[in-house]
């Protein structure tokens, strides 16, 4: 069962999204089977007077020159989920977010005061599901208490010939699409797994708006909302950043440790400093790391629990939400110091 607070279906996104009223509400871009992407902000995009785009400000010396930002300017946070579209976990939580900016509690009737305090000291990005054509494609509204093969079935989906196309080698073959018997909800239609386009090319049009928008916001601070199977939540790593952005990440790390610890909600405090070891093959260059190298900012890859039927560690919905609500209020005060 369902439940009622766990709002992740298209239909239920977008009669959600028309009922706000503190923000604003407008389409993100198409998906590639023609989808509506849509995204809700709140506070005033702010003039950072931008001369050139990160890279070349970053070649002249002085990244101000892509992004002006006094003391006084309003942090830019992007929170994304749906990026693999069956991961409903980070769809629920966003809805749940907007929901708490609009009318004080979350879809359970819960407060976080310091999030609706404080929200109108940020610039927010709120995207629900980026990948709203894998979402189509998962026949269920809940993969709570799903059995492991089934779940790696709507995920990743199948080859042609019946096998399960299983984690990593279902990003052997990209685009997918032709190879799939099933195609799962990590892709959009195209077959497209947009943690792992061309990003210097992309090959999806949704990977593009997004990177347009991290780009054209200067995002100081993005999250990228994903499902770790019944793993404790954690984020991952994140290669080839700065060492400076790794510290920062390092330092958000260990203050999430703090706060999830305090609520009881099972956290992998993972080293996110990431050392080249000058093995081959390198790690993946992904859509994370791609956004960092658009705007500068902090980029991270959060994996929620998912309260699959399997082995691991098994979250309760109030519990995924929980780690989800106490990540964002943590955003809120890491953003602020």
């Amino acid at each position: 069962m369902v439940a009622p607070f766990w709002i992740s279906r298209l239909q239920d996104i977008e009669e959600g999204l028309a009922r706000v009223s503190q923000g604003s509400v407008r389409t993100l871009a198409s998906s590639a089977g023609g989808r509506a992407i849509p995204i809700a902000e709140y506070g005033t995009q702010e003039d950072f007077h931008r001369q050139a785009n990160y890279s070349s400000a970053c070649g002249a010396g002085d990244p101000a020159f892509y992004a002006r930002k006094s003391d006084q300017a309003k942090p830019v946070l992007l929170i994304v989920g749906g990026i693999h579209g069956g991961e409903l976990e980070g769809i629920a939580a966003v809805m749940n977010l907007i929901h708490l900016l609009e009318t004080g509690t979350d879809y359970r009737g819960n407060p976080y005061p310091y999030i609706t305090e404080n929200a109108h000291r940020f610039r927010l990005l709120l995207i629900p599901c980026m990948n709203p054509d894998g979402r189509a494609r998962l026949p269920i509204d809940t993969l709570i208490d799903v059995p492991y093969e089934q779940f790696v079935y709507y995920m990743q989906g199948s080859w042609k010939d019946g096998t399960l196309c299983k984690w990593p080698d279902c990003k052997a073959v990209h685009p997918i699409k032709d190879a799939a018997g099933y195609l799962g909800s990590y892709f959009n239609d195209d077959g497209v797994n947009m943690m792992h386009d061309h990003f210097f090319a992309p090959m999806a049009k949704e990977t593009s708006a997004l990177l347009a928008l991290a780009d054209r916001e200067a995002v100081d601070f993005s999250v990228l909302l994903h499902g770790g199977a019944n793993s404790e939540v954690h984020f991952t790593t994140i290669p080839y950043l700065p060492l400076y952005i790794a510290n920062r990440h390092q330092a958000f790390n260990g203050r999430m440790a703090k706060a999830y610890a305090e609520q009881g909600i099972p956290f992998a405090d993972r080293n996110l400093i990431e050392a080249d070891t000058g093995n081959y093959p390198f790690p993946s260059f992904n859509l994370t790391s791609a956004i960092h190298h658009v705007c500068g900012g902090m980029s991270l890859t959060f994996e929620s629990n998912m309260g699959l039927d399997g082995p691991g560690v098994k979250l309760t919905p109030d519990a995924i939400l929980d780690s989800h609500l106490v990540l964002f209020e943590q955003m809120f005060r890491f953003s602020l110091e």
